[in-house]
């Protein structure tokens, strides 16, 4: 294999991100959330894996993500300007099942780099930089990954310890330490032999695949089963389903790296961050004077250390100090700062108590434009609706409710029954139940409308779909 050949990336996009909630949830987790200069975690991780390809450029790149975010994938792909290959995950198997499926549609030879979708490296070159590094070993056979040189005793990430280095830049792995308390994560610092485990890797496809058959066969067996039958959608690959549920969930780290022979570590002293905390996400904005960090319409009166999430609205935090304090516009936390890691927990007491709010934003994306619901109760819904240019909603009916469109913005053609007709600003129509119905945006702006659906069910699984361009059911 030439050592001058394209590293194919491989971003795992899988991850809930519930230590950020309530900004981050399940249906719209941290990965796909607009958190640096209005860019998601996934633009940018495609923005940098982009600069990895061979000298005349084209770099292989594959997403391997949940079928339910199968658009929003596809969103970041279009705002990146990166074509990936896309593996849809029917459910979510860990890291060790997602990088088997990409390996399995990779050539033996190949160098694959996997990456999450949800870590912040501003330092692109020196990213770049370290993968180059580990390309000499990952080439001879090793199994690399990438380790962060630690800044401070983090109780967030595993560490790494690193043995004797090689000719090759790299250093064997001695040992993979788990998320340590307080005391520990100092005591491992002042080693001086520790880095922060990145879960990056880069490894050959043909290397990954033994590793996992002498480690883990079942998992592997199960990715195969199911990549044997899998389906093509367009852009997107899909695994069949019922092979691949059998697969246990276990990380790459406990099914195949703890047991290797084989696995060199290369440090990176760049800046990193898996954004996996507030405090995390509070970092990347400077502090006042008094230690205050605050985002959008946030405002701190002699307060101390404090951060303030606050995108739609005032937020005034007056006295505090040491709290974290994030808007939005249905849910809103408030914690100390040094119960940040504990936010998880918060969401699953909401998902035992059967709350939306658990998983799902007020503002839902869908793959023509999204839909915010701004009020609601017995019987009625208040929806505030917008289309992308050329995009359209499926052909569908529904059972249990009728629907109001007002046109605020924007040229909409509607299909009522037999009828096709256009809306312009302030025009409206009624569709009843049971009345098929189309809503498309055949101009060059945005199409913003109010819809108000009346009925005994307004769920959103009382939707009949007849045609739709993207393929839902």
């Amino acid at each position: 294999m030439s050592t001058n050949s394209a590293i194919t990336s491989v971003i795992l996009c899988g991850g809930s991100g519930t230590r950020l909630w309530p900004l981050s949830r399940s249906s719209f987790p941290k990965q796909f959330v607009p958190l640096i200069a209005g860019k998601c975690l996934l633009e940018l991780t495609l923005e940098r894996v982009a600069r990895l390809g061979a000298p005349q450029g084209g770099a292989p790149v594959m997403c391997v993500a949940a079928e339910e975010h199968r658009f929003l994938v596809g969103a970041a792909m279009q705002s990146a300007g990166v074509a990936a290959q896309v593996i849809l995950e029917p459910m979510a198997r860990n890291t060790a099942a997602a990088m088997g499926l990409a390996a399995l549609r990779a050539e033996a030879d190949d160098l694959m780099l996997f990456c999450p979708a949800d870590h912040h490296i501003p330092d692109v070159d020196g990213f770049a930089a370290m993968v180059e590094t580990g390309r000499e070993a990952a080439t001879s056979g090793a199994f690399v990954t990438f380790g962060v040189v630690p800044t401070f005793p983090s109780t967030a990430y595993g560490y790494i310890e690193r043995g004797a280095g090689n000719p090759d830049k790299s250093f064997a792995v001695t040992r993979f330490i788990e998320k340590p308390d307080f005391q520990k994560a100092g005591a491992l610092i002042m080693q001086g032999n520790v880095l922060w485990n990145a879960g990056i890797f880069l490894v050959k496809a043909s290397v990954l695949l033994g590793a996992l058959e002498a480690h883990a066969p079942d998992i592997l067996q199960a990715c195969a089963s199911a990549m044997a039958a899998a389906s093509r959608d367009g852009d997107f690959l899909r695994p069949e389903s019922g092979a691949f549920a059998s697969c246990r969930s276990e990380s790459i780290d406990y099914a195949v790296l703890e047991k290797h022979n084989n696995v060199v570590v290369i440090p990176f002293s760049g800046a990193w961050s898996d954004v996996g905390s507030w405090n995390a996400v509070a970092e990347l904005t400077p502090p006042d004077a008094q230690g205050n960090r605050v985002g959008g319409q946030g405002l701190a009166v002699q307060a101390t250390h404090t951060y303030i999430h606050a995108p739609t609205r005032p937020v005034i935090a007056l006295g505090t100090e040491g709290l974290l304090i994030i808007d939005t516009p249905d849910a809103l936390l408030v914690a100390a700062a040094t119960h940040a890691e504990q936010v998880k927990l918060v969401v699953a007491e909401l998902v035992a108590l059967d709350s939306p709010q658990a998983t799902l934003h007020r503002k839902v994306s869908r793959p023509w434009g999204w839909y915010d619901s701004i009020d609601c109760g017995e019987r009625f819904q208040v929806k505030r609706i917008n289309v992308k240019p050329g995009a359209s909603l499926s052909l569908q009916r529904h059972k249990y409710r009728a629907e109001h469109w007002i046109v605020v913005k924007g040229n909409a053609l509607v299909t009522k029954g037999s009828e096709t007709f256009t809306l312009t600003e302030n025009q409206s129509t009624y569709i009843p139940i049971g009345e098929m119905h189309r809503l498309e945006n055949p101009g060059e702006m945005d199409l913003e409308m109010i819809e108000v659906q009346s009925g005994s069910y307004l769920g959103e699984d009382d939707i009949e779909r007849f045609n739709d361009v993207y393929g839902r059911v």
